[in-house]
């Protein structure tokens, strides 16, 4: 399998079907169109520029066409993508780029000041009086020889982690784990080629590769950077049927005001992920959005490792096991998963005895790049060790209850945030929530709670308390709430809690 030649297919048996829609730049593009811009982008990236087979390419971008034709032609020879997050700061992009040391960064022009001030060899500028286009048509147009000793193995990707639990790290993948990824999705989505795709995540992160796999079946993908009014207005205008959404971007969506207003009929599905949704927004979007619903639980290491599928919120919404809304569902079409205790024994499967996930798959990365040591600590005889904390039932339904660093101990008792937010949840006010265990001279830790407001809405901390404590035992209840505008997010749309505790620990050791 080689990743790049994702576009030869459809243009070949479909040229004038449509492939890409930039919203953002107003663009559009067909795959004929497409396939011959990688096809010039790899030969330039080898000929122009001289580089060879395990290079790395950095890109610094928002959404766009040109960040796919990057993948696309990197992959199609033997190149291997390394993805920059422009939320960074300088700092931290500079240890990325160090760590990959990228042959050629690709920066779109708003980006260009930032990009050409990280070092590399070269430097690609796309948009408007950039290099890229030039690059693009002194090459040729032919398919690159390259591209004929490129496959499986090879490495493809570097995704970098999203730093919840401390300094991000580069997780590799093959051509082979990408694919392998893609046809997970493939049976939990149930993908046909009439869908259209949204792409709502940023690339630089795990969900380009749900893109790519609807373009694997010749479906148009339609980018744009999120909004709440503009996806709506992107799905009404573009037909859309499928796409990614975090709790938060579901939230933000149902809460506009004119939501009703706007014609989603053409939904067929969508998948939601990024941490677990509480009971009530999951009731909230099978109410509103005209379409089924999964849930996919996954890292940047292992892709979508678990769903919990369409029949499994019908069922649930029915009355039929209503708990399972609050699991990720059980293992992919491709993966294996179990629940284990400190020694590797899977523990008992009677819903309340907690051990860590641990996975198997051809999906997952082959390691982290240059981590021999990290890498070592995470893949452990085939199985990958994931750090989230859950329990699983009988029939192997998987539910979280917490990260292994974020599990709260207080008086001696394990609390589990996300017990703790689901709790918070059922106050109809609340629209996000983050608890952690702050430092406590009595208890070792006390439970906070951290809340964004639905827009338009009040509550007070007293309020937030009692109706946790209508939920929960009285030490699990919040000890104290703080009210903010918004919650500092990785870019899988999971909350850093860590940049929320961090600073409540700064003089003293956390035991967790």
């Amino acid at each position: 399998m080689n990743i790049g030649l994702i576009p030869a297919k459809t243009a070949r048996l479909d040229p004038e079907r449509e492939a890409l829609v930039d919203v953002t730049c107003n663009r559009r593009i067909t795959y004929a169109a497409l396939d011959e811009r990688v096809r010039r982008l790899a030969n330039a990236l080898l000929d122009e520029l001289g580089l060879v087979k395990g290079d790395r390419v950095a890109i610094l971008s928002k959404n766009c066409i040109e960040y796919l034709e990057i993948y696309y032609a990197c992959a199609r020879v033997g190149l291997i993508a390394q993805p920059l997050n422009w939320r960074l700061g300088a700092a931290e992009l500079a240890r990325i780029v160090a760590d990959g040391e990228p042959a050629v960064i690709a920066a779109s022009s708003e980006y260009q000041a930032a990009a050409e001030a990280l070092p590399a060899p070269h430097h690609v500028c796309f948009g408007e009086g950039g290099s890229y286009e030039t690059l693009l048509a002194g090459a040729q147009a032919t398919e690159p020889e390259a591209s004929a000793a490129v496959g499986d193995d090879d490495p493809v990707l570097i995704l970098y982690t999203g730093g919840t639990t401390g300094e991000s790290k580069g997780a590799l993948h093959t051509h082979h784990s990408l694919f392998m990824g893609m046809l997970n999705q493939t049976v939990a989505e149930r993908v046909v080629p009439t869908d259209v795709y949204m792409l709502t995540g940023q690339m630089f992160h795990i969900p380009v590769a749900l893109a790519m796999n609807y373009m694997a079946h010749g479906c148009p993908v339609v980018l744009i950077n999120f909004e709440a009014r503009l996806a709506l207005e992107v799905i009404e205008r573009e037909r859309v049927s499928a796409f990614l959404g975090i709790t938060t971007m579901l939230n933000w969506m149902m809460a506009d005001e004119d939501f009703e207003r706007f014609d989603l009929s053409s939904l067929r599905n969508i998948q939601y992920g990024g941490g677990p949704m509480p009971k009530s927004v999951v009731a909230a979007a099978l109410d509103k959005f005209p379409c089924t619903l999964i849930q996919g639980y996954g890292q940047t290491e292992g892709m979508t490792m678990s769903f919990l599928s369409q029949e499994d919120h019908a069922a649930a919404i029915a009355g039929t096991h209503p708990e399972r809304l609050s699991s990720c569902g059980r293992e992919g079409f491709v993966t294996t998963i179990s629940v284990v205790d400190a020694q590797g024994v899977a523990v008992p499967k009677d819903g309340r005895t907690a051990g860590e996930i641990v996975v198997r798959s051809e999906a997952n990365m082959v390691g982290y790049w240059r981590r021999d040591d990290l890498t070592a600590q995470t893949i452990r005889d085939g199985w990958m060790w994931t750090g989230d904390v859950a329990t699983w039932d009988e029939d192997g339904y998987v539910f979280i209850v917490d990260r292994a660093k974020d599990m709260i101990i207080s008086g001696g008792e394990n609390i589990y945030s996300t017990q703790v937010e689901a709790a918070i949840h059922q106050h109809p006010a609340v629209l996000e929530s983050a608890v952690f265990g702050v430092p406590d001279d009595t208890w070792g830790e006390a439970v906070k709670a951290v809340v964004v407001l639905k827009p338009g809405m009040q509550a007070t901390a007293e309020e937030i308390i009692a109706t946790a404590g209508e939920h929960l035992a009285s030490y699990q209840k919040p000890k104290s709430v703080d009210f903010v505008d918004s919650l500092p997010k990785a870019p899988t749309g999971k909350i850093l809690k860590r940049a929320l505790r961090d600073p409540y620990w700064s003089e003293q050791e956390r035991k967790v």
